[in-house]
């Protein structure tokens, strides 16, 4: 028989109460508690948002003033030691002649040419003279001619003494003929004075070298006029050099000409001997600066025995200068050029930066020292940006900043 107990899912009768408020009021309990944990979620969320905003602002100005600093590389600073200061030099041989001629004629003849190594006194050329030669001719009959009216003057004077201490002439007389003796006397004296220039003259007809060198240059040839005036613009006939020794000749900047000292040696270089040097010596300085070049000229001087280095060659001459240990040495690129004259920014220890006047004592290229103003311990800026300004903070980049820290 069927069962008459009734089940669970069975409907209840309306008008019963018995379950139903029980279920009623669970669901609300739920529905609650459902409520305020997506309200407590929701407050996260939007709290989170929030923060999340508020790190992010202040990142972003955080990260907008680290931007702001400029970052900035150190210059390297040295200290006092030696430099390198090359400088353009004019060699010249030790000794130099232009050879000009000193009678007129026709060249006869020439021995040497040019790069021919002569002695002393080796005849260079002969000059064909025959207006010279025909003055000597006539110079040595002067001579004869005032020699033989001396012979009679002295006879006759001689003779006139003995009259006059007979009595036979007055000594006025006497007196004149020994007065026309010294005249004849006189005379004989200038024309042999006469002839013996013309010979001294007529022994410029051979031109000879006035030291041992070489021939640099011949300007003449045989049967060219040569035209002695005895002026500097006769043309040189010759030029003889010794070249066994040479003087190098450097005009020294002034800021430099100090620390240029007698004995100082020094390298030359000329361009046929690429990569060859030659050592010279510091031998005279002009103790004056020129007025239009501001700079001293100095004398160095060189052996020249194998001839290799040959007068006339352009130099460049190398000296070692020291620097005062108090000296300190930036790049070119440290250097700032402002309306009160250069300075350079030094980075403090605060990473602040100040700007300092300098006083540039040499400019040495791509380098310059610094002669006041700065310390080797000081931290200059390279390539400072022209905005930097004095109280700016900066930022040391990478090596510099690890170089720093190390110091």
């Amino acid at each position: 028989m069927p069962d008459s107990t009734p089940t669970p899912d069975a409907p209840h009768d309306a008008g019963h109460s018995g379950t139903t408020p029980v279920v009623t009021h669970v669901s609300t309990g739920r529905l609650k508690l459902a409520a305020m944990v997506a309200g407590g979620v929701a407050a996260v969320v939007v709290v989170s948002g929030l923060v999340s905003r508020v790190n992010a602002d202040q990142n972003q100005k955080s990260w907008t003033q680290q931007q702001s600093i400029p970052t900035i590389g150190l210059a390297k600073i040295d200290g006092g030691g030696t430099r390198d200061l090359a400088l353009p030099g004019d060699v010249q041989a030790f000794y130099t002649a232009p050879i000009h001629a000193r009678v007129s004629g026709y060249l006869k003849r020439w021995y040497v040419d040019i790069g021919a190594p002569v002695k002393a006194g080796q005849v260079l050329a002969d000059i064909d003279t025959p207006d010279l030669d025909q003055q000597v001719l006539q110079a040595r009959a002067d001579l004869a001619t005032a020699q033989a009216n001396q012979g009679l003057a002295a006879t006759t004077a001689k003779r006139w003494e003995g009259l006059v201490a007979a009595d036979a002439v007055s000594k006025q007389e006497a007196e004149e003929k020994s007065g026309d003796l010294a005249a004849k006397n006189a005379l004989v004296n200038s024309s042999r004075a006469n002839l013996n220039r013309l010979l001294a003259l007529e022994s410029f007809k051979k031109i000879t070298a006035p030291f041992a060198g070489v021939v640099t240059t011949r300007s003449t040839d045989i049967g060219a006029l040569i035209s002695a005036t005895g002026g500097p613009t006769d043309p040189a006939l010759f030029t003889v050099a010794d070249q066994h020794r040479l003087r190098i000749y450097v005009r020294v900047p002034q800021n430099y000409s100090a620390l240029i000292q007698k004995g100082q040696s020094a390298d030359v270089a000329v361009p046929e001997y690429a990569g060859q040097t030659f050592k010279a010596t510091v031998a005279n300085n002009a103790q004056a600066v020129g007025a239009q070049s501001g700079a001293e000229l100095v004398e160095l001087q060189m052996d020249n025995a194998d001839g290799r280095i040959k007068s006339g060659d352009y130099a460049q001459v190398t000296f070692r200068l020291t620097s005062p240990t108090t000296t300190t040495r930036i790049p070119v690129t440290a250097i700032q050029y402002r309306h009160n004259g250069p300075v350079v920014a030094v980075v403090g220890a605060d990473n602040h930066v100040k700007i300092r006047p300098v006083v540039v004592s040499r400019d040495l290229g791509s380098t310059v020292e610094i002669g006041s103003g700065l310390a080797a311990g000081d931290r200059v800026v390279d390539n400072p940006p022209e905005s930097l300004a004095d109280g700016d903070l900066v930022r040391i980049a990478g090596a510099s900043a690890q170089k720093a820290a190390g110091a």
